[in-house]
């Protein structure tokens, strides 16, 4: 494996007017090609700027980031926004989806933004569907799926260009406990299939399925540890 992701000495200071709040205080980390690791830490720790970051949402005010060994504080907004469409996927707590639009019309969005011809992004969609086990849902419009079938439909908008990187935001907040299951089950399988997946929660229980887990507490990883789920099968 080599370092997909590398975090050194990573500071996000915000300022309004003379006020100024440190939100990450010197971050260092190291994120593996294939791995699964979960960022916990309770609200106000920094798991927000740290997922806003890593997505390119945001860019440090000191410090690195290298992205597969690309330095993302050199790139402009357009390289950072290629980035974001192409080589990270995001998985949020709200589904985001259009409810005006069938599951594939949803999955579809990101090669829209790319360029792709419509019918590759038809047959790469209902391909992503199929990989979350929607196959049977691709023309159903998200109200007329329940909760955890509408986060495999964001899970597979995620998947369909194909990313180096999935980056989950707290994304079984709004599900119940059948539907948590369900989806944390999805993330299994693709990281057994070789998926680099980094999970932003608050909740051990959600935490505990990653390989490894980065505890995040007012602004600094204090903890860096593997899980029990490091030791099962990939």
């Amino acid at each position: 494996m080599s370092a997909l992701i590398e975090l050194a000495g990573v500071r996000k200071t915000y300022r309004s007017g003379s006020v100024e709040f440190e939100a990450l205080r010197g971050v260092d980390a190291a994120i593996e090609t294939g791995e699964y690791v979960a960022v916990i830490g309770p609200s106000g720790s920094g798991k927000s700027t740290l997922m806003n970051l890593l997505g390119c949402l945001d860019v440090p005010t000191e410090g690195h980031y290298l992205l597969a060994g690309e330095d993302t504080a050199e790139l402009d907004e357009a390289a950072l926004a290629v980035i974001r469409n192409r080589r990270i996927g995001f998985v949020f707590q709200q589904f985001h989806l259009l409810p005006s639009m069938s599951a594939w019309r949803n999955v579809e969005l990101p090669l829209v933004y790319a360029g792709i011809p419509r019918a590759e992004r038809r047959e790469r969609a209902v391909a992503a569907l199929t990989r979350v086990g929607l196959a049977e849902r691709v023309d159903h419009r998200p109200g007329e799926l329940s909760g955890g079938q509408q986060q495999r439909v964001a899970v597979a908008r995620a998947l369909v260009t194909e990313p180096d990187l999935l980056l989950a935001d707290e994304p079984t907040g709004n599900l119940d406990s059948t539907s948590t299951r369900d989806v944390l089950g999805l993330f299994d399988e693709l990281h057994a299939a070789g998926r680099t997946i980094v999970l932003i929660t608050h909740e051990p229980d959600v935490a505990a399925r990653a390989q490894r887990n980065l505890v995040i507490d007012d602004g600094l990883i204090t903890v860096d540890r593997p899980t029990a789920a490091a030791g099962a099968p990939a």
